[in-house]
């Protein structure tokens, strides 16, 4: 069993930052993903990390504004937001799945937190 607590939600102006925090507890898992869904839309994989390895990928909507970091020792995934935009608005979920190479899609993720909100005021 995986065991996944998002934090770090809030809300900020267009061009603020904010960093999201991924508590991961258990071992059966090979990568965490961002994902994220606005009212009325499906939900959204941004960005991924490989376990132990510093490979990454984000969805073109992310890329250049947001990072995705692991910090081993704490067992915590890291999401730095920067120069945020009201269309960032939405639910953000860290998920935890086994595939070789993930796509950000939902199915690929078996483990789900709860859930973190973030909404950007223009």
């Amino acid at each position: 069993q995986v065991q996944l607590v998002e934090s770090g939600g809030g809300s900020v102006p267009a061009g603020g930052s904010l960093t999201l925090s991924c508590a991961v507890s258990g071992s059966t898992y090979s990568n965490v993903a961002w994902f994220r869904q606005a009212p009325g839309k499906e939900r959204e994989g941004i960005a991924v990390i490989y376990r132990d390895t510093p490979i990454k990928m984000y969805a073109d909507s992310v890329k250049g504004r947001f990072t995705i970091s692991q910090d081993n020792a704490e067992n915590t995934v890291h999401l730095q937001m920067n120069n945020l935009k009201p269309e960032d608005t939405g639910m953000y979920y860290c998920a935890a799945g086994r595939v070789a190479i993930s796509r950000l899609e939902e199915y690929e993720y078996i483990y789900w937190g709860q859930g973190t909100q973030v909404t950007v005021s223009s």
